[in-house]
């Protein structure tokens, strides 16, 4: 691989690993006042979170753009009083695929935590635990599973994210170019067959390695919760 491919596969690594990190703790919330919230305008929430689902990434990248770019209201606001721009940066690429992989995470945790059988918090409770003990030391190491399936499919789908990150932050090389900018700028080039196909092999790898990584960790937490 060249330099330049190189730089776009560590760069995509860096997007994916810190959209998963952002993503996830906001996806533990939400999929927790989905699974367990009784409240009015919870319907509009999770027709917000599942928005990225049906509308084309284009869509979201624009919104995202209108939004936070230099001159929306509130990237101005951003850059006025804090210094910080997502535009042709890589936090612009973190966001738009945080953003794209948020709902395939929330409805994996949210399948998890009402996976839960609920007597065993209210045992805890009765045991003197408070409702945050209970939380931590019973629903959360049980979806622990749902927990590591969220954040593979957020990792993975930041990998292939491309609509919404060219749209939002565009595709410079070294700073928003990740593997699918590459494949194609590659595909955009005369003589760029061969560079597309090393790209293509290398996300495919990439995805098996995400998917086996899944099932080892899976296997590995539910044999540890067999153990307890």
């Amino acid at each position: 691989m060249t330099p330049l491919e190189l730089q776009a596969l560590w760069l995509s690594l860096q997007v994916a690993a810190s959209a998963t990190a952002l993503t996830l703790p906001v996806a533990l919330l939400l999929a927790l006042a989905l699974a367990r919230g009784r409240w009015r305008g919870k319907a509009l929430l999770e027709a917000l979170v599942n928005l990225p689902l049906v509308l084309p990434p284009v869509v979201i990248g624009y919104a995202l753009l209108v939004g936070l770019g230099r001159h929306g209201p509130l990237g101005r606001w951003l850059n006025d009083w804090f210094g910080i721009t997502f535009v042709f940066t890589f936090r612009g690429a973190v966001l738009a695929a945080a953003v794209m992989a948020l709902p395939l995470m929330v409805r994996a945790v949210r399948q998890a935590l009402e996976a839960v059988d609920r007597g065993l918090e209210d045992a805890a409770r009765t045991l003197g635990a408070s409702r945050l003990d209970a939380f931590a030391s019973v629903t959360l190491p049980l979806a622990a599973p749902g927990l590591l399936s969220g954040a593979v499919l957020g990792f993975a789908a930041s990998l292939g994210e491309f609509g919404a990150t060219i749209t939002f932050v565009s595709n410079v090389p070294g700073q928003t170019q990740t593997l699918p900018l590459a494949i194609y700028s590659a595909l955009q080039s005369a003589d760029g067959e061969a560079a597309a196909l090393r790209l293509v092999a290398c996300s495919v790898l990439l995805a098996l390695a995400a998917l086996a990584l899944a099932q080892w960790g899976h296997r590995r937490v539910a044999g540890w919760l067999g153990q307890r």
